[in-house]
């Protein structure tokens, strides 16, 4: 029997700061992506086969090590090209083995195959989702959509009950802000979406209840 959806998503949390690396497929053609390989690529490994998936390309939403730093190294292993985050985001990228000693994890920086915009579009399979640049965590921070399935990966940009930091270098809370507000929220309240860590929600309980973004604030 066919899957009735069209895209399928798993969320594999990896490194130290759980974060919420997610396969996400096209079910017609179990083709997906690794978006955010930050790190515990074993893990990553064993969640692809156990989906039975095929990897066409490693997604990632901004520079920060825990969302990109083993994200070279596994598109090396799985001969795959990378696609984003904006380019505004390079700093972030050139600086991940800096920042992975650091911390004491291990991170590599990389070059993309592709920087991405606001209105892009990335493919895998059959299934295309619209890319949304959504700075203010970081500058280059984008946002993943697949409107037919109301289902957005936003990363650090908005978190269930939070919001992303905006104290590390080029962050900017007001840009962060009218991104949620200004780009998230006409996608509609009845979408689902992945944060970067913790569980999901939808647009339209974090504008009710969310302290930082909630509609009351605005009014």
């Amino acid at each position: 029997m066919t899957d009735p959806l069209p895209l399928r998503a798993a969320i594999v949390p990896v490194t130290a700061f759980e974060q919420n690396c997610s396969l996400m497929w096209c079910t017609k053609t179990m083709r997906g992506v690794v978006i955010d390989a930050g790190g515990d690529l074993p893990r990553l490994k064993q969640a692809i086969a156990k989906a039975g998936i095929t990897i066409e390309k490693l997604l990632v939403t901004h520079g920060h090590m825990d969302h990109c730093g083993m994200a070279g190294v596994l598109a090396a292993e799985l001969g795959v090209p990378i696609e984003g985050p904006h380019e505004d985001d390079r700093f972030w990228i050139e600086g991940l083995e800096e920042a992975a000693a650091r911390y004491g994890m291990e991170g590599h920086t990389f070059e993309p195959d592709r920087w991405l915009v606001d209105g892009d579009t990335v493919s895998f399979g059959e299934v295309t989702l619209d890319v949304i640049h959504c700075p203010g965590h970081t500058p280059g921070h984008v946002v993943f959509h697949h409107a037919p399935s109301r289902f957005a990966i936003v990363g650090d940009v908005l978190f269930r009950g939070s919001i992303g930091r905006t104290d590390f270098p080029r962050g900017n809370h007001a840009d962060l802000i009218a991104s949620i507000t200004g780009k998230l929220w006409p996608l509609g309240d009845n979408v689902t979406f992945i944060p970067g860590h913790g569980p999901t929600s939808t647009f339209g309980e974090e504008r009710r209840t969310n302290p930082f973004v909630a509609d009351r604030n605005f009014g």
